[in-house]
């Protein structure tokens, strides 16, 4: 499977709701209501009130408007939101200008929309709202109104003090914005790979769905197809050779016994009671999921050896997906050859894979198996289709661990090269007949 980026999906959880910008305003709309009161009637402080509780109730208007014109569920554009966003920046920073500025202590809530976006939107746009923030901090340091204070004393910051606030809120917004995007930016992408590795799941789980249907259709054909094979045998008997009818009765007697032979084959393919199609041993595991590879110009080795009978397992589709993702980018970075092989004893079986090429970046060697970590050096894939995101590595270690298996990812040791990809079950979950997600292999992660 190639690599593909997740952000090709489109997913709910990259775009915000229309509820969260409005509840977040309803909150500063609160908190801005709750400080000029205590400000200006509980201290008695002087401070332009109209204008500061006028900007105060345009941020309640918007909230009511937009309440009234779109539904709450809506997820916004990241146009919508930054647009949004810029306008908590501009409000919050007019309160500002009406109330001392920078020497306001509230003056580091400018950072609080590029917070929002930096979880929420790309950087290309939180960028816009940083630059936003700053310019709007730059021109408070110079032009503002004098901060609320007793009406008998003056408050005036040294501008040396002025500067050094302008300097911190300018430092802390780059950091916090930089630290929540990348914050953000992982759980997104951890929660698109698991949507791509559900999408996959989902499919393989739909192909098995469509052998049930098989299944189902062969049987209630069954029945037709016989009753029209008995007419048509019973009206070849009374014509003659030499009756052009007998002729058309011949062709659907003989469509009809074809139609019955494919849908034996059907019933036979996807019959649960079909124990040889539904359990598989280890070495046809291992030709099924190299066989589509061969003839790509890299020669595959497949050995299989152990202590005891060959391990014997359910055709598992979490399995076979995850092997063929592994040997797959084996294949992209090798320079000749892939070795494929299975050992096993009495209590462990395990498969390794093992290429020529550059092998795993050490740099990263700890990081394999995160999703969009680049997994290897030197060396471009042929196909041009892996190695960037490290996606396929991920998906497979996810659907292997799925099933019970441990995953090592290691470069092979001097004077060899390439890597060694290694996965492990117990023999007992490998050979317990039953599917992925089912009871036995859930308990048996929990327990390790």
């Amino acid at each position: 499977m190639p690599d593909q980026p997740a952000s090709y999906i489109t997913l709910p959880h990259r775009r915000l709701k229309l509820d969260t910008l409005v509840r977040l305003r309803w909150l500063a709309v609160g908190g801005q209501t709750a400080a000029l009161l205590v400000v200006h009637v509980g201290l008695g402080y002087p401070l332009p009130a109209g204008p500061a509780f006028a900007m105060v109730a345009l941020s309640a208007w918007l909230n009511i408007f937009l309440k009234i014109r779109w539904p709450s569920a809506m997820r916004l554009s990241e146009r919508a939101v930054t647009l949004q966003l810029a306008y908590d920046i501009l409000q919050m920073s007019g309160l500002l200008l009406l109330t001392g500025g920078l020497g306001n202590p509230f003056a580091f809530l400018l950072m609080a929309p590029v917070m929002v976006s930096a979880t929420g939107l790309s950087i290309r746009h939180t960028f816009v709202l940083g630059v936003l923030a700053t310019g709007c901090a730059t021109l408070l340091a110079f032009f503002h109104l004098p901060l609320p204070w007793p009406e008998d004393e003056v408050f005036r910051l040294p501008v040396v003090y002025s500067v050094g606030i302008w300097i911190a809120l300018v430092s802390t917004l780059g950091f916090m914005a930089i630290y929540a995007f990348r914050v953000a930016e992982e759980a997104r992408q951890l929660a698109d790979a698991l949507a791509a590795t559900e999408l996959v799941l989902a499919r393989e789980q739909h192909l098995n769905a469509l052998d049930g249907l098989a299944t189902a259709a062969a049987h209630e054909l069954g029945t037709p197809l016989a009753t029209i094979y008995l007419v048509a045998k019973e009206l070849s008997d009374e014509f003659d050779a030499t009756d052009s009818r007998a002729e058309d009765v011949a062709l659907i007697r003989s469509q009809s016994e074809r139609c019955r032979g494919i849908l034996r084959q059907l019933t036979s393919l996807s019959s649960e009671q079909d124990r040889t199609y539904q359990r598989m041993p280890v070495s046809q595991l291992l030709e099924d999921v190299i066989d589509p590879h061969r003839g790509t110009g890299i020669a595959i080795q497949c050995t299989h050896e152990g202590k005891g009978d060959e391990p014997v397992g359910t055709r598992n589709a979490a399995i076979r997906y995850g092997l063929a993702n592994l040997v797959e980018n084996a294949l992209d970075f090798a320079d000749t050859h892939v070795d494929v092989s299975a050992s096993w004893d009495n209590k462990t079986l395990s498969i390794s894979i093992r290429d020529d090429g550059p092998g795993f970046s050490v740099d990263i060697l700890g990081k394999i198996g995160d999703p969009y970590v680049s997994i290897r050096s030197g060396k471009t894939p042929q196909n041009g289709t892996g190695g960037g995101l490290g996606l396929g590595i991920f998906i497979a270690k996810t659907l292997l661990e799925r099933t019970g298996a441990k995953l090592s990812l290691d470069n092979q040791a001097p004077p060899q090269t390439g890597a060694h990809v290694r996965v492990s079950w117990p023999r007992d979950v490998f050979e317990h007949d039953g599917r992925v997600d089912e009871p036995p292999f859930s308990h048996h992660n929990s327990s390790n």
